[in-house]
């Protein structure tokens, strides 16, 4: 493999559903509706709707399956109660059907056909970047979960500095001497946020270079770390994740962890100035320890082209069970946004207002990762 070019993030070279139910009205009816509303048993497996007299024959009743989405408050009548209304709503009320959730499987395994269906047929959308939402949703978050959850044991904080929507840019520090911190960052965005947000990483050119995880990394919306791709995500109202560190930080020394790296130039701050994004720093603790680095051979890093060739206490030794990473406990804080859109436009080519605001960034990184690991009680618990 050729030596990786990393491409610095402040080049600004470039690069050569269906509808939701309606509810059903409950209370007393408006004066002039005229309709009596006659009385229906309930028939397991099925949830009949109230059914007014004189109504067509052949008139079907709410599915059991259509109300699935449907939340406690939304079946509560929302009116004052007449008389008798309470006995009619209990009435009214579908006992679960038996096997316990044999129709939250029939649901599954309908949505898995469709989507497979959409797989084989081509129906579903790609954008210019090679982003597969569905496929992300459905299959690539499902396999980092388990980690996220069980592995890891992750637990965010500030994810309401985030904004509900438009673009914003999330710079985070970067450990772990391979990306996992990226990852695990992008499922605690869309599992955490109110609004299910998607995070658009911007990764090196070395991350495209290889067969499989090119592909793989285009579909999770993961895109080069250039300057004009970021701008054209944060323009679109993207949330995109840089990590200015970079190699540097990934692959440094078990003895220097938790101590930040420089940060380049400043070219993440330029790029949101120049799209009025806010700047969210994030602060990520636990990535250091999973690949402890005790050495990196570096002869070994040349002839197979890449940045570095790290040595830990199981890995080479053990094989492929030593790049098993540790399951250390993760704690991923997101800070007070900086907004930038009250700068002007020729702001973005100040060096000085550039240097410090990445230094400012990086110093709230940097303060926030030694509290939390004041705060946190051991490594793996």
């Amino acid at each position: 493999m050729a030596d990786a070019k990393v491409i610095p993030f402040d080049d600004d070279r470039s690069r050569g559903a269906g509808q939701r139910p309606q509810r059903r009205r409950s209370g007393p009816r408006r004066p002039g509706d005229g309709a009596k509303v006659r009385e229906v048993k309930a028939v397991p497996g099925r949830l009949n709707a109230d059914v007014p007299e004189g109504a067509a024959p052949g008139a079907e009743p709410l599915d059991a399956g259509a109300v699935g989405s449907v939340g406690a408050d939304d079946a509560r009548p929302t009116g004052p109660r007449g008389a008798g209304q309470g006995a009619a709503a209990e009435s009214a009320s579908v006992p679960e059907p038996r096997g316990g959730g044999g129709g939250g499987w029939d649901r599954r395994i309908a949505g898995g056909l469709a989507f497979l269906r959409r797989r084989l047929t081509g129906e579903y959308h790609v954008d210019d970047f090679g982003y597969d939402e569905e496929l992300t949703d459905q299959v690539l978050m499902s396999l980092l979960r388990p980690l996220y959850e069980k592995y890891f044991r992750v637990e965010v904080k500030g994810i309401e500095n985030i904004p509900a929507d438009g673009g914003a840019l999330i710079v985070a520090n970067h450990s772990g001497t391979l990306p996992w911190d990226g990852l695990m960052m992008q499922v605690g965005v869309h599992d955490n946020h109110p609004h299910g947000r998607h995070l658009r990483l911007l990764a090196a050119d070395l991350v495209f270079m290889l067969p499989v995880v090119n592909e793989l990394a285009r579909k999770a919306g993961h895109t080069l770390a250039c300057a004009e791709d970021a701008e054209a995500l944060l323009e679109r109202g993207e949330l995109v994740g840089v990590m200015p560190e970079g190699f540097k930080g990934i692959g440094k020394p078990f003895g220097e962890r938790y101590k930040l790296q420089r940060f380049g130039r400043g070219g993440f701050v330029s790029t949101a100035l120049r799209t009025g994004s806010p700047i969210v720093p994030c602060s990520i603790v636990g990535a250091e320890e999973i690949y402890p680095m005790i050495g990196n051979a570096k002869t070994v890093a040349r002839v197979l082209g890449i940045p570095y060739f790290p040595l830990t206490p199981t890995f080479p030794w053990l094989g492929p069970l030593g790049a098993v990473p540790l399951p250390t406990k993760w704690t991923i804080q997101f800070g007070e946004a900086i907004p930038t859109d009250g700068y002007p436009p020729e702001a973005a080519e100040d060096p000085m207002l550039m240097f410090n605001l990445t230094d400012q960034v990086r110093e709230q990184i940097q303060h926030t990762l030694y509290k939390l690991l004041v705060q946190r009680r051991s490594v793996f618990f």
